[in-house]
């Protein structure tokens, strides 16, 4: 979780520096800007798809756990919220270092990272709550998943700027929630501006309730995916 998104990052950045640094606004001069907004996007795409990509199977991997023992259920999802989120801030912490090597220092609105982190999270175990039930009772939720993180990710202005993006196709963009998270991390971590507080606002509320829909969803379905499994 460490090594992947910095590699996959140093990939990016060899093949596509060249053309996209110019296109980040003030950073034209910077060689290494590119560089550092991939990491930022990488750092909250890695902790949402994780999340997500485990709750998918997180039920089906532990059926026999479920059927021998009585334990609160809901301890499953958050020792992958838990896992999850320790290796993302380590990854973060790799991130920094990253940064001073590449002579970056962010300033001081990386202190709203952790916000984003927690918003980033309640996202994602939301989605990934519901997905993992589906996924009980409909297998071929599984194979589906994958496929559409894959082509989330590349809906989510992570490798490239919105402002390359034809004006017809940017609302299509803001439809993906990950857009205006990943945005955030840019503002925070390299353009060191403040979070867009209309934007995430609204998002944290859909984020709530789509977590509350997610966890009753969850409990109405316990029992039929114990016998499922």
């Amino acid at each position: 979780m460490i090594v992947h998104p910095l590699a996959q990052a140093a990939i990016f950045a060899l093949v596509l520096a060249e053309v996209m640094a110019a296109k980040l606004p003030g950073m034209a001069n910077d060689k290494f800007a590119y560089a550092i907004y991939l990491l930022s996007g990488l750092l909250a795409w890695s902790l949402f798809s994780e999340v997500i990509s485990r709750c998918l199977t997180l039920f089906i991997d532990n059926g026999n756990l479920l059927k021998k023992i009585v334990f609160p259920r809901i301890s499953l999802p958050l020792i992958v919220v838990g896992s999850a989120l320790f290796s993302n801030l380590l990854l973060f912490l790799a991130i920094i270092v990253v940064f001073g090597l590449l002579g970056h220092v962010p300033g001081a609105q990386m202190a709203w990272v952790p916000v984003l982190m927690l918003v980033t999270l309640t996202l994602a175990l939301g989605i990934g709550l519901i997905l993992g039930v589906l996924n009980v009772f409909i297998r071929d939720v599984g194979q589906v998943v994958p496929v559409v993180l894959q082509l989330g990710f590349w809906f989510t202005p992570i490798v490239y700027t919105m402002n390359i993006v034809p004006e017809t196709l940017r609302p299509i963009l803001h439809m993906n929630p990950m857009t205006s998270v990943v945005q955030n991390y840019q503002n925070a971590l390299l353009f060191n501006t403040m979070p867009d507080f209309v934007g995430l606002g609204w998002l944290a509320l859909i984020t709530v309730m789509l977590l509350g829909g997610a966890l009753i969803i969850f409990r109405r379905a316990s029992a039929e995916m114990v016998d499922v499994l």
